[in-house]
Order: structure tokens, then sequence, then C-alpha cells
């Protein structure tokens, strides 16, 4: 079965590294489909807003330079990945103009598109950067809850995974991803991990919270809530043919930041992607946010898988 994964492309050094990324994960994934989106502010015109409301309408000057602009970027692209081990009918394009942001417009393509991933360079810039410059990785980890978000911080150099396991179906949901992404790879390995916070443990959801998604019978073999699901999270890796030598389970530990805790334990073990099973969206994070992000914030040359 083909994976589908959108990746944002606007000729910066952020999406630069996310192509290699891509090369160095999945470039010898036949099954493994990449879009390359670009998005096309339309400002600079008062008219430019009615773009939006009819595609047919003649761009302002300055948009349709724009879009010149992001189609040489995205042939750019293409043509980076297609000399580093993609074939072409791997790899697709397409740019879009728009008025109502570029997280917004991303997001809506990501929805549209049924993707398995969106994936995304960062900037690094952090919660101030954030909050006072704006940031589209920032908003679309608010806004891209129904398919996984990819983050992408500076250059990531291992093919290790470190998998956050917990006690929760969310965590499960990840693992259930990343298996099937890694699926058909021969050379990525696993590390499972658990970071407990230090104001007290998450309680283990309900085992028939599990059931709709795994069913009883597998879920009455292989939860073992009171040990974080780390059997379950392995099993569900094996599930989807990933090889058992290939997985490994490190200490769990307790700390007071459990984001800084899992990026610390991804650089000791060198590993270059962290996958995070996240909490919905109506989730209430109280003031120090979720752990998804935090780990995010905090990030320097990294990748963090966000599922759920």
């Amino acid at each position: 079965m083909e994976k589908k994964v959108l990746v944002a492309i606007d000729g910066s050094v952020y999406s630069s590294n996310s192509l290699d990324y891509l090369i160095k994960i999945f470039a010898r994934d036949s099954d493994f489909h990449v879009h390359l989106l670009s998005i096309v502010a339309a400002g600079g015109s008062s008219q430019d807003w009615m773009f939006d409301v009819d595609p047919l309408r003649q761009q302002s000057p300055a948009a349709e330079k724009r879009s010149r602009t992001a189609h040489r970027y995205l042939k750019d692209a293409r043509e980076r990945l297609a000399r580093n081990g993609f074939a072409k009918e791997q790899i697709s394009f397409s740019s879009t103009t728009t008025s109502s942001g570029v997280a917004a417009a991303i997001h809506q393509h990501a929805t549209q598109g049924h993707y398995d991933g969106v994936l995304i360079g960062r900037r690094g810039v952090g919660t101030v950067g954030g909050m006072f410059l704006g940031s589209t990785s920032s908003e679309l980890l608010q806004k891209c809850h129904e398919i996984p978000l990819w983050i992408i911080d500076g250059e990531v150099a291992s093919q290790r995974f470190l998998l956050a396991v917990q006690s929760q179906p969310e965590s499960l949901m990840a693992a259930d991803h990343l298996a099937y992404m890694l699926k058909d790879h021969n050379g990525a390995e696993i590390c499972l991990y658990h970071s407990n916070s230090m104001f007290g443990r998450q309680a283990p959801a309900a085992a028939e919270t599990f059931h709709d998604r795994w069913g009883q019978q597998w879920c009455e073999q292989y939860l073992d809530l009171e040990n974080f699901l780390f059997y379950a999270h392995a099993q569900v890796l094996r599930d989807h043919g990933f090889p058992g030598q290939r997985i490994s389970q490190l200490p769990a530990q307790m700390h007071l930041d459990v984001g800084f805790d899992l990026l610390r334990q991804a650089k000791r073990y060198n590993c270059g992607t962290v996958v995070i099973g996240r909490r919905g969206r109506q989730s209430t994070k109280g003031l120090f946010k979720g752990v998804s992000d935090r780990t995010v914030q905090q990030a320097s040359n990294i990748a963090t898988w966000l599922v759920g």
C-alpha cells in the first residue's frame, strides 16, 4: 500500500532540511510517495483576497511573480529527490495561492488529500519567536490533529527512532503510525522509552478504550497497562512486520520536564526522530502545555513526529 506524505516547500534552508530527512530515511522505499506543496501568499493587492473566492480571477503581478518562484522551488525539490534515490513517479507537486495564511492552506490541502503525514521544516525560534514573529509550524501544531505532523528542526543525522510510550491509546496509535511508515525499511531501529513526570504519574487508560481499534482479543493478550505498554508497543511494531531485533527498550525514568527528557534520551541513544502520541484537540494542557508542544519548542537538529 502506498504511503503518502505532504511536504511544505518554500525554497528555504528549512525545507531543504526536510528534503535531506526524506532522502536519508525513505529514499529506498518504493511505496513512499511525496507530494511537494508550495503556498503562495496572495498579498500585494487590495483585490487579491478575491482569489480565494474565485480561483480563476487573474492574480496581481506581485502574486504572479511569487507563483513562478514557487514553481521553480518545487521543480528544484523534485529534481533533488530524483537525484537521490526517489523514482520520478514517486514525486508529485503543486502550488496554491491563498490569503488565509500558510498554515491554514497546508492544513486544508492535507485534510483534503488523505495523506499519511505532513512534513514541515521548522525555524527553531521557540516559544518567543512563535508568539511574536508568527510560526507556520506552531500554527500547524495547533491545527493539525487529524493527520500525523512531522516537524524537522535542523539537520537530522540518525535513522534511529525514539518512541515515547505511555499507557494511553494515543501512544499506541503513534506506534501504529511509525510501524506502518517503516514497515519496508531495512535499516531503521526503534527505541521504546517512557518518561514519567515528577508531578505525578498519569493513570493508565481503561483497557476498554483500546478495544475499538485493536480488538478485545488482541488487548487481552498484549496490553501491559501497568508496564507503560512496553510490550504492546513492541507487538504493534511486530504486527506490521518490523523486525523484533531492531526494537529495544530503554530504562523508564522520571523527570521534571518530560519533553526535555525525551530529547535528552534521544541524543543520548543517537535517535534522530522522536515519535509522540498526542492528546486530542479538546484536551486541557494547563500552564505548561502538553508534552508534544514542549518537545517541539526545545528540539534542535532532530525530527518530531506527532500522532493524534
